[in-house]
């Protein structure tokens, strides 16, 4: 059967109609795919340098403890000493050691070896099931014969010896026995510039990658291989470590794209990339020598991320574009049978028309009102373009939130814990180069407890925001708040003209802190306790500052004199390491 004008019309233009949608719908979905894989894979080459950067720097912090720990002065003399270490002087370096320990969840053990005895633990304190425990005289061992004693002997003065990741199998090492770690050691140098003694640390491989990797999204698989390749962190944990149990498992085997990152000789490299079967998966591996300490090893740090899970809103958005095709697709086959009848319904002239358009294409062309139906057509893409441009535009906006989310606290609006780390020590090295001082403040709320108690989380919730807005009402424009967690806050405070702008902020906060809250039908104080420390004075690394304004607080908690104390005021000279 031939078909009429009209149906071919018809047949024509919904297929226009269809294909069309159809095609940009598709482009569409393929570019928005397109666009969250390469966003993944970059996103992931970012965070997996991020990582290694964290990992270089989490063991050099270790490095540089071991460093100030070895030049004591009684880790001296212990080391020298050739019967029983001198009391006094074990005593005081146990509870240095049990003070690092507490403050560094990572470290397992921390010892001092001499080179006397067949390297006899003249020191040692460990992390055992019940907390730090100070091992006694009667339970120290000699170590002599470990690499990690030995090689730590023959470094120079002021150097760290690193040893390779291993699953620890010596006896008596308490919480240490059978995980994973990496120990850190530094001679210890004596009288006549010999080396007499070793401290070592040993640091627990599977809480500093808790640690550093705390950051990053929950759907992330972390993986880390020595030089041979031998996975030292795998998500599967019978996977790690294979060389410790008689069975290799190698990440240029489980990921080959890896190879170069082991053949090669360069320093530093990157690899990123995905896999494209539907169960694939992203990632991103980096090399980079061991810890960045000394040394010519090497290991390799690497991210992996599902691919369905990077595909989620890219399906989200195929199932709307299809639903969308779908529509218009109708509504094009409406438009074609409109137009198709409006076209024959004068069949001379169309017939006229038909003739002029086949036999003289130049003069007899279609009339140019005819074409208003395509304008429509053309709209109704234009407005599928306009909901692809939202759905982008959302995309980007819940990704610029999750960015400000990551550095701030959700309740009060305050910079979070990782932001005011990142601007202290920015802070820190800004007043190293100029020559200037720096305090921090830290903010312990007196009754917020007793709040959250007697009214409920909500006066909890409003009590912390008015915090906020009070210590906003109170600081300079230069100085920076920041809430830690809970009912702590803390107060970065530059740009100091004088010694007493810090005490004149304090009584401020404190009188801030004390002032009437009225919540509900209820007036009650808050009341603070405010404690301060000092750059350089009280120290020069964003860690000890913290910490340090943290020790102060707690003194003016437990102080009748004040409502603040400086960390400088709490005790005689030697008390405080």
């Amino acid at each position: 059967m031939k078909l009429g004008l009209t149906s071919q019309l018809i047949i024509l233009l919904a297929t226009i109609g269809v294909v069309s949608s159809g095609a940009t719908g598709y482009y569409a979905y393929r570019a928005n795919r397109t666009m969250l894989v390469n966003e993944a894979q970059q996103s992931l080459l970012t965070s997996t340098r991020l990582l290694d950067q964290r990992f270089s720097s989490a063991l050099h912090d270790v490095a540089e403890d071991a460093l100030v720990l070895a030049v004591m002065p009684s880790a001296h003399k212990i080391s020298e000493s050739v019967e029983h270490a001198p009391l006094d002087g074990r005593e005081r370096l146990e509870q240095v050691f049990m003070s690092f320990m507490q403050y560094h969840s990572d470290y397992l053990q921390l010892r001092l070896i001499s080179r006397a005895h067949y390297g006899l633990e003249r020191v040692r304190v460990d992390r055992g099931p019940n907390g730090v425990i100070a091992v006694p005289e009667a339970g120290l061992q000699e170590k002599g014969h470990f690499a990690y004693v030995f090689d730590t002997l023959a470094v120079p003065a002021g150097h760290i010896y690193l040893s390779p990741i291993v699953i620890n199998h010596e006896a008596g090492t308490h919480a240490a026995s059978g995980r994973p770690i990496v120990r850190v050691g530094t001679p210890i140098v004596g009288a006549n510039g010999a080396n007499v003694g070793v401290l070592v640390i040993d640091v627990d491989l599977t809480r500093v990658f808790a640690r550093l990797a705390r950051d990053l999204p929950q759907r992330d698989q972390v993986y880390m291989a020595n030089q041979w390749g031998d996975f030292l962190i795998h998500p599967d944990p019978a996977l790690a470590f294979g060389f410790d149990r008689g069975q290799r498992v190698l990440m240029q085997e489980t990921f080959p794209v890896t190879k170069p990152l082991f053949d090669e000789s360069g320093a530093q490299m990157t690899i990123s990339g995905y896999e494209h079967r539907r169960d694939g998966r992203i990632y991103a591996f980096a090399r980079t020598p061991f810890g960045a300490v000394e040394g010519n090893r090497f290991v390799v740090l690497g991210l992996a991320r599902p691919l369905t899970t990077v595909l989620v809103p890219a399906d989200a958005l195929g199932g709307r574009i299809t639903r969308m095709v779908i529509v218009f697709s109708v509504f094009a086959l409406v438009l074609a049978i409109l137009f198709a009848r409006a076209l024959t319904k004068p069949l001379h002239t169309l017939a006229s028309a038909a003739l002029r358009v086949f036999d003289h294409p130049p003069d007899a062309r279609l009339p140019t009102e005819r074409s208003d139906e395509i304008g429509i057509l053309a709209r109704c893409f234009d407005s599928m373009c306009r909901e692809i441009r939202l759905q982008m535009s959302e995309l980007h906006s819940k990704q610029r939130e999750l960015a400000h989310l990551a550095g701030h606290d959700a309740l009060t609006g305050l910079p979070n814990r990782m932001l005011f780390m990142e601007k202290l020590v920015a802070a820190i090295d800004t007043a190293t180069r100029t020559d200037q001082r720096l305090a921090v403040i830290f903010i312990d709320l007196d009754r917020f407890k007793q709040i959250n108690d007697q009214l409920g989380h909500w006066a909890g919730d409003r009590a912390l925001t008015v915090v906020a807005e009070r210590l906003a009402s109170v600081l300079r424009a230069s100085d920076m708040a920041a809430r830690l967690g809970g009912d702590e806050f803390i107060v970065l405070i530059v740009d100091m003209q004088s010694a007493g702008v810090v005490e004149e902020i304090a009584m401020r906060i404190a009188e801030a802190m004390n002032e009437d809250l009225q919540l509900g039908d209820q007036r009650l104080k808050i009341g603070a306790s405010v404690g301060i420390s000092e750059f350089p004075a009280d120290g020069l690394t964003a860690e000890e500052l913290l910490l340090k304004a943290d020790v102060a607080m707690y003194a003016a908690k437990s102080s009748r004199c004040g409502m603040h104390r400086r960390y400088q005021e709490l005790a005689s000279p030697g008390a405080v390491s």
